[in-house]
């Protein structure tokens, strides 16, 4: 950093440079590894100086440069033509704004130290509205806002829920007139960058997917919550939790959005590396005038779609008000870890990410689909009191797939039961065999034993889609799924008792459908969990390598474990 803005007081002129060159002589006092470049800084000076005082030798230079030419041929050297700039400021200030601009806006605090010119350059505010833009994705104007005339409650239900209901979540903003990007930037924006992204609540077996981003003029905190059951291939349904925005010029203020009277008092704090808490200050702002009576009736709705009366399953009744008990005692006081999406590489079935599936009685839960070589993995975001959220709910095996029979054959399940357990005995054997002696492996290359029953190799090329149909006596939330699929595999899936207790593995079908859908055929439970992918851009999510996911992955079984 000492060179660059070593090389930067250069490029300011000699004049404009000395009083920096004395402030980095005194901080080279303490690092004496700085002092050759200085001495190439100054060596390169004494050269500049030169070519201005001896013109010829320059313009042979550059005539050696551009190769030779009539002299009035109309470039920077020519004798006729604008003299070649020695430094940043001989260049017009639109282009200087131009460079600090592409600059990163971590770098652009030490250019205003170089010299009081390249401070007064940074005041505009064409170059931190870029930052804005292209560093953290904020497209709106900040004077526009107030041009078209939107009111204060407008403009909050715009960003924040624009299917509330007239009158609520009323709350006046600030006035952006006297604010500029710089502040926006530096007060709101970078101080907040690390609570960009995904990120799972710890909120016991159900967990939850948080999407926190830069909303107009805001950061909002994203609850994404699954449609409700049923209807899997329905848009998630979004709540917000918590905002931050410039209440003040120099100040950023972080507001609760848990409960139904609006925005109130909150606070935000980063400890951990990938890890953030939130606490609200005001939770009377959460309670509701008929009580907790009123706040279960009030959730069932937005969480379900329905009445305690419309649901008639007494089990079903027992999962929902104990998750309400569970969950609202939290009062959006939580802790929150980071999560990535799955790497993709282009051998993998399908693109990997984020799906809805259905689970019985516990309705709709989001899981994460990804690839770890021969295998396919699923793992819970959302959870239950069964298998709870960061547990491994599906595996799947790629080198084993599974050829259907017809849809006569299709539709009874001791045949399908029969088919899939083949292929279950089959793996199971082959994982206990990799302990197996040498001569038994060399005999089993040696024979010419057939695959197992139902096992299929793999055809190069797209696959033609063929008939599907569930069998009879399995139970589906969602009685609309696809007739046609293109490729099944063997695979398990994570069951288990109340409280987690008794977990196993159980061999299933897993049915790709299309590169948005695949479904999940439970032989013990003898049920079907449909899943649908999510459509939702979640930027600021991309893991940045296998080995960091596949370390997420583990860490999020530890949580619920």
């Amino acid at each position: 950093m000492l060179l660059q803005m070593a090389v930067c007081a250069r490029l300011c002129g000699v004049g404009q440079s000395r009083r920096c060159r004395r402030r980095q002589r005194h901080s080279q006092d303490q690092n004496s590894d700085s002092e050759v470049d200085m001495d190439e800084e100054e060596e390169e000076e004494r050269v500049v100086g030169k070519m201005k005082d001896e013109p010829n030798g320059s313009s042979s230079s550059c005539q050696n440069r551009r190769g030779a030419g009539p002299s009035g041929a109309g470039g920077l050297c020519g004798s006729a033509g604008p003299p070649h700039p020695q430094s940043l400021l001989d260049l017009p200030p639109e282009l200087v704004v131009q460079i600090f601009s592409s600059l990163p806006g971590t770098a652009l605090p030490n250019l205003a130290l170089v010299c009081k010119k390249f401070r007064q350059y940074l005041n505009t505010e064409t170059i931190w509205r870029r930052r804005c833009t292209e560093e953290f994705g904020m497209r709106d104007d900040l004077r526009k806002m107030e041009t078209v005339g939107m009111s204060s409650r407008d403009l909050y239900v715009k960003r924040v829920n624009p299917q509330v209901k007239s009158g609520r979540f009323m709350k006046l903003l600030p006035d952006y007139e006297h604010m500029d990007y710089r502040d926006v930037y530096t007060h709101l924006l970078h101080p907040y960058r690390h609570i960009l992204g995904l990120w799972q609540p710890d909120i016991g077996p159900y967990g939850g997917l948080l999407n926190v981003v830069v909303d107009g003029v805001f950061i909002i905190g994203w609850m994404y919550l699954p449609p409700h059951d049923p209807r899997v291939e329905d848009p998630m349904r979004r709540r917000p939790l918590f905002r931050i925005h410039m209440w003040e010029k120099n100040k950023a203020t972080v507001e609760c959005m848990y409960g139904h009277k609006g925005p109130h008092k909150g606070d935000i704090q980063t400890g951990k590396k990938d890890e953030f808490s939130t606490k609200c200050n005001q939770t009377d702002h959460h309670r509701m005038p008929g009580g907790r009576q009123e706040e279960f009736r009030t959730w069932l709705e937005e969480e379900w779609g329905r009445t305690l009366e419309d649901i008639f399953h007494e089990h079903m009744q027992e999962l929902i008000l104990m998750k309400f008990i569970y969950t609202s005692q939290y009062d959006n006081c939580l802790t929150y870890r980071r999560i990535y999406l799955p790497p993709c590489l282009p051998s993998d079935l399908l693109q990997p990410g984020l799906f809805k599936g259905t689970y019985g009685s516990h309705g709709l839960e989001i899981i994460m689909l990804s690839f770890h070589g021969s295998k396919a993995k699923a793992t819970k975001l959302t959870g239950d009191p069964n298998v709870p959220a960061g547990q491994l709910t599906l595996e799947i095996d790629l080198n084993r797939p599974v050829r259907l029979p017809d849809l006569e054959t299709q539709s009874s399940m001791e045949e399908l039961s029969r088919l899939v357990r083949g292929v279950h005995e089959e793996a199971q054997g082959g994982s206990q065999g990799r302990d197996a002696p040498a001569e038994a492996a060399e005999g089993a290359e040696g024979s010419d034993s057939a695959p197992p029953a139902g096992a299929e190799e793999d055809e190069p090329g797209e696959p033609e889609p063929q008939p599907f149909v569930l069998p009879l006596g399995v139970m589906a939330r969602n009685e609309v799924y696809p007739r046609t699929c293109k490729k099944c595999f063997y695979g398990t899936g994570l069951i288990a008792g109340h409280g987690f207790t008794s977990p196993e593995r159980t061999p299933g079908l897993f049915v790709l459908f299309d590169g948005d859908r695949f479904g999940f055929i439970w032989l013990e439970l003898k049920s079907f969990s449909l899943y649908s992918r999510l459509s939702d851009q979640l930027p600021h999510a991309q893991a940045p390598s296998m080995q960091l996911f596949e370390a997420m992955l583990r860490n999020m079984q530890s949580w619920t474990s």
